[in-house]
């Protein structure tokens, strides 16, 4: 098994309360409405939403991907830090153990947030992960990231 660990840092004006309330503690509910051509649902299958619940994202229909299992391991809502782990579904390819994100925001001076996230990749035997695959994941995390970012732009009272 091979363990690859990258890291990345976005900065946003949305401050980071509201940042982390959409974009991890209510995502299950906001995700769905703003991107109904990516995710068609995400369910609480397991706990309370909090550690140790797993959630499932079930992708619109025709995508590569259809499901993927989320662990929750940590949720701070007053630090404003997350981390999950995907341990099951398409998401895995058959290639991966698992995958664990560590994600944190954090205030800039400006009002908004510097946020960093962590990927964490357990492959299987002696597979190896291509700059290419883990350049694709980011994009789509990337991708949903400023969705929400320009929702929260357009709709000031949200999450405030």
């Amino acid at each position: 098994m091979g363990v690859t660990t990258y890291s990345d840092e976005y900065t946003s004006p949305i401050p980071p309360a509201r940042l982390f309330k959409a974009l991890i503690v209510d995502s299950y509910n906001l995700i769905p409405k703003l991107m109904p051509l990516a995710v068609q649902s995400i369910e609480i299958t397991e706990g309370d939403g909090g550690a140790g619940s797993i959630r499932q994202i079930n992708f619109a229909e025709g995508r590569q991907v259809k499901c993927i299992k989320n662990r929750i391991d940590e949720l701070d809502e007053k630090n404003f830090s997350y981390k999950y782990s995907l341990i099951e579904g398409d998401g895995l390819m058959d290639k991966l153990d698992k995958i664990t994100y560590e994600v944190k925001f954090e205030a800039t001076a400006d009002g908004g947030s510097k946020n960093k996230m962590t990927s964490t990749y357990y492959t299987k035997g002696d597979f190896v992960l291509t700059e290419e695959e883990i350049k694709a994941g980011k994009e789509k995390a990337l991708a949903m990231y400023k969705v929400v970012e320009g929702y929260l732009i357009q709709n000031p009272d949200a999450y405030a």
